[in-house]
Order: structure tokens, then C-alpha cells, then sequence
């Protein structure tokens, strides 16, 4: 399990008018990138590979 202590959490700039309903994404780490649900920041993450993470927001961001 990955040492997330240090993250830096931010939200997408899009959740503006989702009532705060959205993830949070902390890419500050070294050699991860972890996701977390915004309602339940103490619950758990989702970690990736920074190379993963990339190839998933290219490939949603051709889905809109």
C-alpha cells in the first residue's frame, strides 16, 4: 500500500457544478498518482503508474 501522507488532493476544475460530487487527484508523489472520491477523503484510493494515469485520461478525454 502506497504512503499517501504527503498528498496534495486537488479537484478537476470541470466539478464546479457538481456539488462537489467528484474525485480528487493527488500526482505530487513519486511515482504514482492516486485517486480518491471527494465525498470520502478518508476512505480508500486508487493508485496508478504516472504512465497509466496518463494513457486513461487520453483515452477519456477522446470519449467526450
Amino acid at each position: 500500500m502506497a504512503d499517501l501522507s504527503g498528498a496534495r488532493w486537488r479537484k478537476s476544475t470541470r466539478s464546479a457544478g457538481n456539488g462537489g460530487e467528484c474525485v480528487e487527484v493527488a500526482d505530487n508523489l513519486p511515482g504514482i498518482v492516486a485517486v480518491r472520491d471527494s465525498k470520502d477523503p478518508a476512505g480508500p484510493a486508487l493508485t496508478f503508474t504516472p504512465a497509466a494515469w496518463t494513457t486513461f485520461t487520453n483515452q477519456v478525454g477522446h470519449m467526450g
